[in-house]
């Protein structure tokens, strides 16, 4: 028996049942922490701890989760939906052993040796009736029986495959497209890179539109009205010549009107700068004369200025391909986008 996550009834889907807590445990655990699978299995009784806050004086829980992957441990918020889930894993495993959770070593497979006895959370009795902490291939087991049982299938009509990482993935969008902030997500996951946060994001079109008007709306009602006068010409001249200021010698540059050059106008390295297709060959030579700078500065012992060199190499370098790949796809035609010219305030285009 286990008891549906949306609709909450009990439906008969496991051969035991405990095989059926220990499913919902593991699934439950999973999408309100969004931690590793190792992390999962080295959750021990002793990792739940309070903290008081300084202004309010209110004592908080917290799941401490032990390095897996890298060497910083981390803090978890235990929110009341995982509190309700651990408490209940702690009672399971204190009614069945005489009210004491048992202390037991968790097989680490990574480094091939046993941790020290602990009262991990996620064990069970063998069949030897000795507890044991699960196995990753256990987890996955209780994943696989779960979705085997519900009948559940993908757009393709076959079966569901979930692993523990899913999870990982799941919560992290749920967290960032609820408002919080994707550098907090990343510190929630243990992720020392903001990229790879970012690829864990599955933000859908419809909510993507939705969220970006409503900030539209936000961003237009707290504007000052006198941004929707009409300018002067003072204000259009300006305006008309930043628009002659983007061209540079390689192409175009595609910065904000309004905004400063922050690279100090070191286009090859600057993100905003479109190569102009007719430029490719003074693309390649820039990247020549940099290689021929690189091993000067480095027969001079000059360290500094080959590595500051190197880095406007490898953005040439970059450059190219990336104006290679669009020539590719476009297939050197224009497409018209049918927008209309802008004309100024004399009535010529």
């Amino acid at each position: 028996m286990v008891e549906s996550l949306s609709t909450g009834e009990t439906v008969d889907l496991f051969q035991s049942e405990d095989e059926a807590f220990w499913a919902w445990a593991v699934i439950e655990t999973l999408r309100h922490t969004g931690i590793r699978r190792e992390e999962l299995l080295e959750i021990t009784h002793l990792a739940l701890v309070s903290y008081r806050l300084a202004d309010t004086g209110e004592l908080v829980p917290l799941l401490q989760i032990v390095p897996s992957k890298n060497d910083q441990e981390r803090l978890l918020l235990v929110s009341p939906e995982l509190a309700s889930v651990l408490a209940t894993i702690i009672t399971r495993l204190r009614n069945a052993n005489g009210g004491a959770i048992p202390k037991v070593s968790y097989y680490d497979a990574h480094e091939r040796e046993f941790g020290p006895q602990l009262p991990h959370l996620f064990q069970r009795r063998t069949r030897g009736h000795r507890s044991e902490v699960m196995s990753p291939t256990t987890v996955q087991n209780l994943l696989d029986s779960t979705l085997a049982r519900t009948g559940l299938r993908d757009a393709a009509g076959e079966p569901l495959k979930y692993t523990a990482h899913d999870f990982r993935r799941m919560f992290a969008t749920e967290a960032v497209t609820g408002g919080l902030p994707v550098h907090i997500a990343a510190r929630l996951l243990g992720h020392e890179d903001l990229n790879t946060t970012q690829a864990y994001l599955a933000v859908f079109q419809e909510d993507l539109i939705r969220s970006y008007r409503s900030f539209l709306a936000q961003r237009r009602a707290l504007r000052p009205e006198t941004e929707y006068r009409e300018p002067t010409d003072e204000e259009w001249h300006e305006f008309q010549r930043h628009f002659a200021l983007r061209k540079v010698e390689l192409g175009t540059c595609g910065r904000p009107y309004g905004t400063p050059c922050k690279h100090e106008h070191a286009c090859v390295r600057c993100p905003m700068l479109r190569i102009d297709p007719s430029q490719r060959s003074r693309l390649i030579e820039i990247i020549r004369s940099l290689s021929d700078r690189i091993d000067e500065a480095k027969d001079h012992g000059w360290l500094g200025e080959a590595e500051g060199l190197r880095v406007s190499l490898d953005a040439a370098r970059n450059k190219l391909a990336a104006l290679d790949r669009a020539v590719k796809r476009s297939d050197t035609r224009v497409a018209d986008l049918g927008i209309p010219q802008i004309r100024n305030r004399e009535g010529t285009s």
